[in-house]
C-alpha cells in the first residue's frame, strides 16, 4: 500500500517528510485552498524529493498552468480535484506525453451517499489511478471522513486512492480493507498543526502503521 502526504507547502517541514519517505508528497496548486503554494523553491523539490512521487493538486485548471507547473516543480503525478471532463484528461494526457514522456494522472471524485458510481466509468482510459474523497464545496482538505461503505458500489478494476479525513484512529480500519484496487491512502487535514504544516511525529507513526501492515499482508 503506497502512502501520499498531501497539502504540503513549508519547506522545514517539507524536509522532515522527505526523511519518512512517502511515496507521494502533494502540493496544491489551487487558490481558494488554505494549502495553496503560491511560493516554494522548486529546486529543493527536485533536489530533495529524487525518490517521492511529488503530486501536484489541481482544480478546473487551464492546460497550460498545469504543464507549466510541471516544468516548474518537477511533478512526477497529476491529481485532478475538480469537475475535469474525460476529453480535458485525454488531451492533457496527450500533452504530458509529449512533452515530459507520460506523468501519473489522478482522477479525484468527491463521494457522498449519492455519488454516482457510474461516473468514474468515463475517466477509465485517460487517466491511472482514481482517489475518493469526501464531497465538499472546497475540493477536500475538510478533515471530514465518508462513508466507505459506499465504495461497495465501485466495480471498475481502476486501482484508487483513499482520501477524506483518515486519522491516526482510522488506520486500522484502513489495514483491514480487503480490496486490491486499494493502491494507496491520502494522509492531509487531521495530521496539521496549522494548514499546510504537518505533526512530523503522527505522520512518522501512520507511515509505520502502514508499512507494518503491508508486509503482513504481503507475507
Amino acid at each position: 500500500m503506497k502512502i501520499k502526504v498531501c497539502g504540503m507547502r513549508e519547506e522545514t517541514n517539507i524536509r522532515a517528510l522527505a526523511e519518512l519517505k512517502p511515496d507521494y508528497l502533494g502540493l496544491i496548486f489551487y487558490p481558494q485552498s488554505k494549502r495553496y503554494v503560491n511560493h516554494l523553491d522548486a529546486s529543493l523539490l527536485k533536489d530533495l524529493l529524487v525518490d517521492i512521487n511529488i503530486t501536484g493538486v489541481f482544480v478546473d485548471e487551464e492546460l497550460t498552468i498545469v504543464l507549466q507547473k510541471v516544468n516548474q516543480y518537477g511533478l512526477k503525478a497529476i491529481q485532478l480535484h475538480g469537475s475535469e471532463t474525460p476529453e480535458y484528461c485525454q488531451l492533457l494526457r496527450e500533452e504530458l506525453k509529449k512533452a515530459f514522456n507520460g506523468i501519473e494522472l489522478i482522477k479525484a471524485f468527491g463521494i457522498n451517499e449519492s455519488f454516482d458510481f457510474t461516473v468514474p466509468e468515463l475517466y477509465m482510459a485517460e487517466v491511472d489511478y482514481f482517489l475518493f474523497d469526501t464531497k465538499t464545496p472546497a475540493h477536500g482538505g475538510s478533515g471530514v471522513k465518508f462513508n466507505w461503505s459506499t465504495l461497495k458500489n465501485y466495480h471498475l478494476d481502476k486501482p484508487y486512492f483513499l482520501s477524506g479525513g483518515i486519522g491516526l484512529e482510522d488506520l486500522g480500519e484502513v489495514t483491514t480493507i480487503n480490496d486490491q484496487r486499494l493502491y494507496a491512502v491520502d494522509l492531509n487535514s487531521r495530521f496539521e498543526t496549522s494548514p499546510a504544516v504537518k505533526d512530523i511525529q503522527h505522520i512518522s507513526q501512520a507511515i509505520n502503521t502502514l508499512r507494518e501492515a503491508s508486509k503482513f499482508k504481503i507475507n
